[in-house]
């Protein structure tokens, strides 16, 4: 039925469609339609709380994998991504590296920043929060920049790869809403990146660790989306506010976020600006940082040092924050490879290929003056 083939040609399908799957199947539930109650019933489910039967609350295996299971197997899923976060990179991609995580993560840090200073910082304008625009701007899509730069770019562009997977995970959004004012403390910090910490630390250690737990960074996502969407309504993507604050997020994490980016390698003198344009997206890993949000919120309100209430902002905005980065990831995934054609074609024309290493283009440049010197 070709259905892994399906869901490859979506933007970031092995997150979104498992993710709408699961909103589409929660969806129905709330319906509570008669002759789904009537079925579940006789088959001996148990009510809820509100004495409503549900297929998504059946209880067993089934409900603690498709409902209740997601910040379980988001922590698994983090904990592989750690593990592939390899630390011995070139210098060359190691400046990369350092200059994209860093620049798009200002870039993100500070859009947001103004973006909640100028409306709200949880309902702001088109109902964008400051969560969901650093989520969305500060974590990019690895396997589209790894093939962009793969195409386009050079030996040092790819490398950059391994820096900037430094990227995934909740660990940066976290670090901009403590530096904004929330009060998250530092275990809430270390219960939610911990799994991120033993896989790198395993995964750099032990080339064959890395290995066997490469799998289970692809394998564990579409069951954890799934999950997470089992915890949303499916209207929420048909709402036209979120729709438009989606494509208005895609826009500013491409526009803002590559242009900073691009800024920042000429002043660092790099000569190539395909490696910014590529990292200019929004990671389908990326609709899972509110949740993780969430979960370092509940923390926080236990140890003491956030109240109840705030903790419960942070709860209600995972939804409507999940479904506008779903727009963000589904739209950079478009706009992304445009740009990254634009930028080969601007540099092109001023005789930059993005295919050559600056210090090889150096190095062919002094050979053929020295052969002609010689020959004069």
């Amino acid at each position: 039925m070709k259905i892994k083939q399906i869901i490859d040609r979506v933007p970031g399908g092995l997150m979104v469609v498992p993710l709408l799957a699961g909103a589409l199947f929660n969806t129905v539930d709330q319906l509570h339609l008669p002759f789904i109650m009537d079925l579940l019933k006789s088959l001996g489910v148990a009510p809820n709380e509100d004495g409503n039967y549900e297929f998504m609350k059946i209880g067993g295996f089934t409900q603690a994998l498709f409902k209740d299971g997601a910040s379980t197997l988001c922590a698994l899923f983090l904990f592989c991504a750690g593990s592939q976060m390899n630390l011995r990179v070139g210098g060359k991609a190691l400046k990369k590296g350092v200059l994209l995580t860093t620049s798009k993560y200002l870039a993100g840090f500070a859009i947001g920043m103004i973006w909640g200073i100028l409306s709200d910082p949880v309902h702001g304008f088109l109902g964008l929060s400051t969560m969901a625009i650093i989520a969305a701007m500060t974590n990019g899509n690895g396997g589209m920049f790894a093939a962009l730069t793969g195409q386009y770019g050079n030996r040092s562009d790819v490398g950059a790869t391994a820096i900037l997977s430094l990227n995934d995970g909740p660990f940066f959004t976290l670090m901009a809403l403590g530096m904004m004012g929330a009060n998250f403390p530092l275990i809430a910090f270390i219960a939610v990146l911990l799994p991120i910490l033993i896989g790198m630390l395993l995964g750099n250690l032990d080339n064959e660790i890395r290995s066997f737990l490469a799998a289970g960074e692809t394998l564990v996502i579409p069951f954890f989306a799934f999950a997470l969407g089992a915890g949303m309504n499916l209207a929420s993507f048909f709402n036209p506010e979120v729709v438009g604050a989606g494509v208005v997020l895609a826009l500013m994490t491409v526009l803002f976020s590559g242009g900073t980016m691009a800024l920042t390698f000429k002043l660092f003198r790099e000569k190539s600006i395909i490696a910014p344009w590529a990292e200019a997206s929004t990671a389908g890993n990326a609709v899972a940082t509110p949740a993780a949000i969430a979960a370092a919120a509940t923390v926080a309100s236990g140890s003491g040092l956030m109240s109840a209430a705030d903790a419960e902002v942070y709860h209600g905005l995972v939804a409507v924050a999940s479904a506008q980065i779903s727009i963000s990831t589904i739209t950079t995934a478009f706009l992304v490879p445009i740009a990254v054609i634009l930028a080969d074609k601007y540099q092109r024309r001023r005789g930059i290929d993005g295919k050559v290493e600056f210090h090889d283009e150096v190095q062919t440049t002094g050979m053929k003056t020295s052969i002609e010197e010689n020959l004069g």
